[in-house]
């Protein structure tokens, strides 16, 4: 008996998956723009319906959507045909999966999007089924044999229906304009929502920065420097711009006659890294941890002026 061999079987699944894929990549043309250009123009929102594992890869494919600006919300197949149908609505678009395209539970669904002139997408493997026959515009899947070719479950194609459903919200967030700081409006929790805060939302404000002008005498610029407990100060100008820091490394360096300066004398002149208030929180911290040079506080400015101060421990503590 011929020992089995699981990590082949895993390489082989995968192999045969990324194939699909590519098969799929190159076959994308006229009818995948078409679908772009109907789910840019909906008014309402992206209905995704299916029935099976093509029900499944449907709630995904709605969640993407809803996750990345574009209204969106998934229909069983089934609970359509007893009264979720009134969930469609002028203005809509449904986009149905079904490799086989002759699933009799989208029936309802399909004979409901003609009556109304709901455009319809279809993702099918059989443009010439009941559902490609139906549709507006059909994504067809590439041919290719299903992982288990002997049992033929479902594997093959609903990644690539995945895949396809990735590509359809990828093309049309990126048509709409859709930013990293319109994500983080759908995305506030998590390790992800940490990431899209921005330093405005983290730092602290102007009553706790550690600031001194450019001839204040070193001993009261200590004092600051202790009271604010930032381990640095900012130095400004009469114009109230941000000239320099002082860190304790430049207290090492002036120890010699240090009460006899002023904070512009010690300073370091620049700083060479600040932050402004709209910066995402993971910027900052990729900022903060580049080491040309690496530091653990920021000044956060607005025109060259400080409007607050944002600790590596602030965004550790949020998550970031």
């Amino acid at each position: 008996m011929t020992e089995f061999d699981a990590v082949a079987v895993g390489r082989r699944v995968l192999a045969a998956e990324a194939d699909a894929l590519t098969h799929q990549a190159d076959g994308l043309g006229a009818a995948f723009a078409k679908a772009v250009d109907i789910l840019y123009a909906a008014k309402g929102k992206i209905v995704c319906s299916g029935i099976g594992k093509s029900g499944h890869v449907a709630r995904k494919i709605a969640a993407t959507f809803a996750s990345t600006g574009a209204p969106a919300f998934f229909v069983h197949a089934n609970e359509a045909s007893h009264g979720d149908l009134g969930m469609i609505a002028e203005g809509d678009v449904v986009l149905c999966l079904s490799k086989s395209g002759e699933v009799k539970e989208l029936a309802d669904v399909l004979a409901y999007s003609r009556r109304f002139h709901i455009p319809l997408i279809a993702l099918t493997a059989d443009p010439q089924s009941a559902l490609g026959k139906a549709a507006d515009v059909v994504l067809q899947l590439a041919d290719a044999a299903e992982a288990t070719a002997e049992v033929k479950a479902p594997t093959t194609s609903t990644t690539l229906q995945i895949a396809l459903g990735d590509a359809l919200a990828v093309a049309l967030l990126e048509r709409r304009g859709f930013t990293a700081r319109d994500f983080k409006t759908f995305h506030p929790g998590g390790k992800l929502g940490a990431m899209l805060q921005t330093v405005g939302d983290l730092m602290h404000g102007a009553a706790e920065l550690p600031l001194v002008s450019l001839d204040t005498p070193m001993a009261q610029t200590l004092l600051v420097m202790t009271e604010k407990a930032f381990g640095i100060v900012g130095v400004t100008g009469p114009d109230g711009a941000l000239r320099g820091v002082i860190t304790d490394g430049d207290l090492r360096r002036h120890i010699d006659g240090l009460m006899g300066h002023t904070a512009g004398e010690v300073m370091t002149p620049g700083p060479k890294k600040t932050a402004p208030p709209g910066m995402l929180a993971g910027e900052a911290l990729a900022l903060m941890s580049d080491p040309l040079p690496m530091v653990t506080v920021l000044f956060v400015v607005e025109g060259e002026k400080p409007v607050g101060i944002l600790r590596v421990h602030d965004l550790v503590r949020a998550g970031v």
